[in-house]
């Protein structure tokens, strides 16, 4: 797939293309022909590298990769897209052609590129592309660049991190200038970025006010795509429910199954579910009333995608500076099987977000004064632990940013950094009322109240810029490794028209969200690594709670084993092991009586190597909240074993899960790593949780493996057998599983 010359003529530049240094950049053809690709890109994508390629007429310009291929047609003062296919399946996404983006300027809509005219809405053939017009007048298609994909993000890591590669790939700008005085001076540029190794386009508007006044944005829809439905349905699930909305539009149908062909991420989420789709802000699957010949009655089929954060209502431009858009992260699916869709979306975040394969080993110490610090600081060198996060309720203030208080932490730092340990510590920004004039303001009521949690701090408000300021201090005074960040807030809108860091109601989302980036971007620059509740890794952030109910904590430590289990089975469907976090309190936590908790460590010992074991076998580091890792010599025999075991298959262990079967406490349950790029192609952890020792025959699906005859599976990494691969690339094992433990197998 790489050698473009079985697929294209390639063609001298011509002279009428758009500049000698533009032509550096694209591909010229003659004609386009589809290909399929030979490889499957999740087990190898080497060959998979984006072009941009424009026809010898200069009429056609295709961003393509081997995987994937958009194609858009410049016709006169527009562009349009007119074909966005899947070529790993041959699926064609689109059957309509829309505008490429719609803003709202000063209260008019205006729609930037685009065709209109067409009758038919649920295909499009070629040959219509040229009997339609433009959308609009008001926004002329000026010239296109084509570009390296820039740094998002100039990230960089003090630890442990199994992705370093800054990806890579090409950039496709649309230049589109303003042809109206009420917007004169307006520009408006259409981004998108390809990548190199796997379907993915990344897609964000910017408007730049080269005009003399100040202009109001209303609203951005970024993307939109008139996409193929999944289902025919004649009428919805409930024919009673209202079929306009407040706005006198058609609401779509209830139950009805949205495209799954396209897998849609912004960098606007948040919701504290800690998965993706429930935090998703800004994807809004429409209906299309234009496309008449669709097979439901009320013309309610959900098949029209716009991309926009419906909260943000008014952002002032002021002349001479760029307003910037999320960005629309569009992976292709070829399949409806979850693991490998799962795959797909981790494939993505290790590729687009590097920083978030970063995954130290840390413990979370509960510090009463400063030696508790320096003992924890010492038990993690001589266990093999690589950083200490100073937990909540601890005696670290990130606020306070005294001369005293600074150089205090900057010694403790500075001991750590001379163990070669990491120091980090919490901080929390919601869930706290700070004051009327700072807090979050309901547009109900006028007065605090009304936010996710009640009360919360407005991160526009004098306060939350000070906090902004003092955590930037703070990491720069006293060279602290690690900001575990409790908030901020999720997505609250705030009615203050006194807050500093935004104008009102309409701005407040947008502009709390632009502090809380920079933040995590000037955190992330600088190599600090940032735990966060929520889901903001697409602007710095590197880990996430995996998904859990802290009260079970609370219960016998027989259920938590189980419970955790089924956690990490989760929690790891749409995210690699390094992007979450799980949770081991060492010390009573949410109440719970003695069989609830690990100390005495020594008196359970049996239990706390196996909740190690089971998140470190997953890759999943968990928060060890206590004052200590150890309290007796066999205790700490018993850690250091486990992290010796963790750092020798690190690399492994950090690789994407298979799921093989949910813990239910009935039989046997388990998980495998799998990477085709390592030695130890796999790692398989199975767990027992019977009071007999068992034997079970597992079949082990190894295709994510790359592995196709033969395999080696060791277990415990001894004694290795042989075994032949069936036409599923799977192969089936007897396996012995002690009584209440585990057994593990190595995979080469």
């Amino acid at each position: 797939m790489s050698n473009t010359k079985t697929l294209f003529s390639i063609l001298l530049v011509s002279s009428f293309l758009w500049s000698q240094a533009q032509t550096k950049s694209i591909v010229i053809i003659h004609k386009w022909q589809d290909t399929s690709p030979t490889n499957d890109w999740l087990i190898n994508n080497d060959d998979f590298k984006a072009k941009v390629l424009q026809t010898s007429d200069g009429k056609e310009v295709y961003l393509y990769n081997g995987l994937l291929k958009r194609k858009f047609v410049i016709t006169g003062s527009t562009v349009a897209c007119t074909d966005y296919k899947n070529l790993i399946n041959g699926q064609q996404l689109l059957r309509a052609i829309n505008a490429e983006a719609k803003v709202t300027l000063n209260h008019v809509e205006y729609a930037v590129g685009g065709l209109k005219g067409q009758t038919e809405k649920a295909y499009l053939l070629p040959a219509w592309v040229d009997t339609l017009k433009p959308t609009d007048n008001r926004f002329i298609f000026s010239s296109f660049l084509v570009e390296e994909i820039p740094k998002n993000l100039k990230w960089k890591t003090r630890t442990w991190t199994y992705h370093k590669k800054q990806p890579t790939g090409k950039m496709l700008t649309f230049i589109f200038k303003a042809n109206a005085d009420i917007i004169k001076g307006v520009e408006v540029k259409l981004h998108y970025e390809l990548y190199d190794g796997i379907p993915l386009i990344v897609k964000w508007v910017e408007i730049q006010n080269n005009g003399s006044v100040q202009l109001q944005i209303n609203k951005v829809i970024s993307e939109l795509i008139s996409a193929v439905e999944e289902e025919s349905a004649v009428v919805g699930a409930n024919e009673t429910e209202n079929i306009i909305d407040a706005t006198n539009a058609i609401k779509p149908a209830k139950g009805m199954k949205v495209p799954e062909g396209i897998y849609i991420e912004t960098n606007y989420a948040f919701n504290n579910a800690m998965r993706y789709p429930l935090s998703d802000q800004t994807t809004h699957w429409e209906v299309d009333p234009k496309y008449t010949s669709q097979v439901n009655y009320d013309y309610r089929t959900p098949c029209q995608l716009e991309v926009y954060p419906e909260k943000v209502k008014s952002i002032l431009l002021e002349p001479g500076k760029p307003f910037v858009s999320l960005r629309t992260h569009e992976l292709l699916m070829d399949s409806y099987d979850r693991e490998r869709r799962g795959l797909a979306i981790r494939k993505m975040y290790q590729t687009i977000a590097p920083w978030t394969t970063a995954n130290p080993i840390f413990m979370h110490l509960v510090s009463r004064n400063d030696e508790d610090v320096k003992s924890a600081i010492d038990q993690c060198v001589r266990t093999g632990y690589e950083a200490v996060i100073l937990s909540f309720g601890s005696h670290i203030n990130m606020e306070d940013v005294s001369e005293t208080n600074l150089a205090r932490w900057k010694k403790n730092a500075d001991y750590a950094h001379s163990k070669g340990i990491l120091l980090g510590g919490y901080s929390l920004f919601s869930s706290r009322r700070i004051s009327d004039a700072d807090d979050v303001i309901s547009a109900k009521t006028g007065k605090p109240g009304g936010a996710f949690f009640g009360n919360a701090p407005c991160f526009g408000s004098n306060w939350g810029l000070h906090y902004r300021d003092k955590i930037k201090q703070f990491f720069s005074a006293t060279g602290f490794d690690i900001w575990e960040n409790d908030g901020p807030y999720p997505g609250d809108v705030c009615a203050s028209t006194n807050h500093p860091g935004h104008t009102g109601l309409e701005d407040s989302q947008w502009k709390q969200m632009e502090i809380q980036k920079e933040l995590y971007h000037w955190l992330n620059e600088k190599g600090i690594y940032i735990n966060a509740p929520d889901w903001y890794f697409l602007d710095g952030t590197n880990k996430i709670g995996i998904g859990y109910r802290e009260v079970n904590f609370s219960l016998p430590r027989e259920n938590q084993k189980i419970l955790n289990r089924q956690n990490i089975y989760d929690g790891t469907w749409n995210m690699s092991p390094s992007m979450g976090w799980g949770f081991v309190p060492l010390t009573k936590y949410q109440g719970g009586g003695d069989e609830a908790i690990l100390e005495p460590l020594k008196d359970h010992l049996k239990d706390y190597e196996q909740l190690m074991m089971q998140y470190y076998g997953a890759g999943v580091q968990a928060c060890y909240r206590g004052p200590r890792l150890y309290d007796t010599d066999e205790t700490e025999k018993a850690v250091k074993n486990v992290i010796s075991w963790y750092k020798q298959y690190r690399e492994i262990l950090n690789s994407d899960i298979i799921h093989l079967r949910r813990a239910d406490g009935r039989d046997w349950d388990g998980i495998m790593h799998l990477n085709p790029n390592l030695k130890n192609k796999g790692l398989v952890m199975l767990y027992n949780p019977l009071k007999q020792n068992i034997t079970r025959t597992i079949k082990l699906p190894l295709y994510y493996a790359g592995l196709t005859k033969e395999v080696s599976i060791l277990e415990k990494g001894k004694n290795k057998i042989t075994k032949t691969l069936d036409r599923n690339y799977q192969v089936q094992i007897n396996c012995s599983i002690p009584a209440e433990s585990y057994t593990w197998l190595l995979i080469q």
